[in-house]
């Protein structure tokens, strides 16, 4: 493996700059809020403390106010169930923007009278 490939330089020199960047908004929330899982009030100490995430209410990565206003402490589980549930709402509510349900082409009983009326 190559340490002059430029691209696996500029990667890692991202990752580092993305982790101290997390790390740095991470600790000024554990250090504002109580170590409890903002969903299902979960405790959280010791080595489990790494179990415990910081969210953007937001979902925007950027926006890390000083009084940590776009942030709270969710577990692992709970992170997970967030993003999840606004990927979900992401994917639907572009499936049906501007409409009051998904489009429907096909009319499954558009001949059924005329069958009905054939077989009598």
């Amino acid at each position: 493996m190559s340490t002059d490939n430029p691209t696996a330089k500029l990667d890692r020199i991202l990752a580092d700059a993305q982790r101290s960047r997390e790390a740095g908004y991470r600790d000024k929330a554990l250090k504002m809020y109580p170590h409890v899982c903002g969903r299902c009030a979960r405790e959280f100490s010791g080595k489990r403390l790494s179990e415990l995430t910081v969210h953007h209410r937001d979902h925007n990565h950027d926006n890390n106010p000083q009084d940590g206003s776009n942030w709270e402490l969710l577990c692992l589980f709970c992170h997970d169930n967030e993003h999840s549930r606004y990927t979900d709402q992401q994917y639907f509510s572009e499936t049906t923007a501007g409409s009051s349900g998904p489009k429907v082409t096909h009319k499954a009983f558009a001949d059924l009278a005329a069958l009905l009326k054939s077989k009598e």
